[in-house]
């Protein structure tokens, strides 16, 4: 018989707040930053908070990862070292890295997990960290499925992690120092400036006009909800939820959609299973859409890159409500049978193609007054279409307790030759058991009814009874108070079972001297203090520059992608057979600066130049 494959969905945490509401509410494991050295800097947690999830998730069997992503100075090594032991302590199960300055510390045995940053794009990548001592690695959103698949055959004793949802860097990750050359602020280092989400007009090289002060490197969301055993066949086992600066009603909304999708492929696929313990019921219905979102896109992962740009504007423009029938002094009436509530987003795309939000104050029969601060709307055409960006009904529902997750466990009741022993076993086959010496009297009355509901009560437990089995010779008469008791013992000696049985992740062998996949190391290798030029050096690197928050070099690719605006407008030579505008093209800002953007058609690529 096949062993079932386990499979992990893995939610973002912000806070320890988010990350406990993501394990109830189906995530089989979590990600989170510590205080520092995190590519999110805006979400830090401090090593005690940390622990507090830690406890909280294994009692599920989930996992907590922590990211320790970001390139490190010199004067950071040691800090980091001592975090990284520090996370070992309290539990963590793994850390996700960059820097490869962290492999040449003297590390405690924690799992590594190659982050995304680390730009793993190919199987000879993969192949070369695993040996390196990483059990897993976070793949690049830009993958196709048939790549993705490549990569698992190539090295199928490697874990594959994916990102399934949520905001699309353009740039392929770790590679992209936009944001750091024109703001000081280093996408390596935590501190992304959102460079992709800025206002540019596009020029081609005679300065024809293409696009005028639109985000063209803006991209949609990513939603792969419909892809996911696609996904599992391709050999991927942890289905990664992007979000750690995402507030907590998106992390229940988006973790419960995927868990529920999820449960329904095991369902039918009998060779996959979740990786942590318990199910969960909820009390609303999990609908993606109602989250943030700039419109959803499955991005490159069937080989498409239509429609994938969010190129009118980088904020969330949310479901289409209908259209404006009557624009008042402060009210609207709109088209359709929607529903509004007080406290709704509304938005709207003005004449000049810019985006114009609203609040609403209460809606009256079908009017629907609007928060303005000068008292009067701008006038909106009639026809122009309405969007809801903000559902406070569903966001108010989710800021309620929605979720509760339970362990289920079998009861078996038997007889001793004193008493009786009574014996929970949970779904991953532990076994918490008591006894209780009571001399055996006969009942008067049936006591079977009485029996199973006092070893049922787990009310206040992370237990759920899913079958109960009485083994007993005669109607004995147990006290009520004697079953408590039983009940209470049996189950403290099952969760001391379950933790001292929880098994940690393994460390990989660390192999130190197998080459590295390329002899020349550029800025694009990330190498910002000695350690690392270490481990490079040590692998075979003969030429090693500095990173580029090190050393800026003139002309230097800022941003390299799969992305193409080109494409997107529609005159791809390869795909469009047409070339309406010569290359290169320019994006420009309002204040002048402008960025080349040259074009790689065999390889399918795009690049944003100083």
């Amino acid at each position: 018989m096949i062993q079932a494959k386990p499979i992990e969905l893995l939610a973002p945490a912000k806070n320890v707040e988010c990350g406990i509401e993501a394990i109830k509410h189906g995530a089989d494991a979590v990600y989170i930053g510590a205080e520092s050295f995190g590519a999110r800097a805006a979400a830090g947690n401090s090593v005690e908070d940390i622990a507090t999830l830690v406890e909280y998730a294994h009692t599920y069997y989930a996992r907590v990862y922590v990211t320790v992503n970001t390139i490190l100075k010199e004067e950071e090594l040691e800090p980091a070292k001592e975090l990284i032991w520090n996370l070992y302590r309290i539990g963590v199960d793994a850390i996700l890295v960059q820097d490869m300055a962290i492999l040449q510390m003297e590390l405690p045995p924690i799992a590594l997990h190659a982050s995304t940053q680390a730009d793993v794009r190919t199987a000879d990548k993969v192949r070369f960290l695993a040996k390196a001592g990483f059990s897993r690695v976070v793949l690049a959103r830009e993958l196709s499925l048939d790549e993705i698949f490549a990569i698992h055959n190539a090295c199928p004793d490697v874990e594959l992690e994916c990102f399934v949802h949520g905001a699309l860097c353009v740039s392929y990750s770790g590679q992209c120092y936009a944001s750091h050359y024109c703001f000081g602020r280093s996408a390596n280092r935590g501190e992304c400036a959102q460079f992709c989400r800025l206002p540019f007009s596009v020029t081609d090289s005679d300065g024809n006009l293409l696009l005028k002060e639109k985000y063209p490197l803006s991209l949609k969301d990513m939603n792969r909800i419909g892809q996911l055993e696609k996904l599992l066949d391709a050999g991927v086992v942890s289905l990664k939820i992007e979000g750690r600066l995402k507030d907590i009603t998106y992390v229940k909304n988006i973790t419960a959609a995927y868990r529920q999708e999820l449960d329904r492929v095991f369902k039918r696929r009998k060779e996959f299973v979740k990786s942590s313990a318990g199910f969960v019921q909820y009390t609303f219905s999990p609908q993606p859409d109602r989250s943030f979102n700039r419109g959803f896109t499955d991005y490159m992962l069937n080989g498409s890159k239509s429609d994938i740009w969010s190129v009118d504007t980088p904020k969330a423009v949310g479901e289409p409500m209908g259209r404006i029938r009557i624009c008042g002094r402060n009210w609207l009436t709109i088209t359709g049978r929607k529903e509004y509530h007080n406290g709704d987003g509304l938005c709207f795309f003005t004449q000049d193609g810019k985006l114009q939000g609203f609040r609403v104050n209460r809606v009256d029969v079908n009017r629907i007054y609007l928060y303005v601060d000068s008292g009067q709307l701008p006038y909106i055409e009639p026809g122009t279409e309405v969007y809801r960006n903000n559902d406070a009904d569903f966001d108010r529902l989710l800021l309620k307790e929605s979720a509760d997750r339970r362990v289920e466990v079998t009861a078996t009741l038997t007889e001793t030759d004193n008493g009786f022993s009574l014996a929970y076993i949970d779904e991953n086959g532990n076994i918490g058991s008591a006894t209780i010496e009571i001399p055996k009297e006969t009942a008067r009355t049936e006591q079977y009814n009485n029996i199973c509901n006092q070893i049922s009560k787990l009310g206040n437990t992370n237990y759920a009874i899913s079958n109960i089995e009485v083994e007993l010779s005669d109607n004995w008469f147990i006290p009520s108070s004697r079953l408590s008791e039983l009940r209470r013992d049996a189950i403290d000696n099952l969760t001391k079972v379950r933790k001292d049985n929880f098994k940690q992740l393994q460390t990989r062998e660390i192999v130190k001297d197998h080459p590295y996949i390329q002899k020349t190391l550029t800025y694009l290798g990330n190498v910002y203090n000695s350690k690392a030029k270490e481990f490079y050096q040590n692998h075979a690197v003969e030429s090693i520059d500095d990173a580029f928050e090190k050393k800026i070099s003139p002309g230097a690719v800022l941003m390299r992608s799969r992305h193409c605006i080109r494409y997107m407008l529609g005159e791809c030579p390869k795909y469009h057979k047409k070339t309406g505008h010569k290359a290169p093209f320019y994006l420009r800002l309002s204040d002048g600066q402008s960025f080349r953007v040259d074009f790689d058609c065999a390889r399918c690529e795009m690049t944003v130049s100083i």
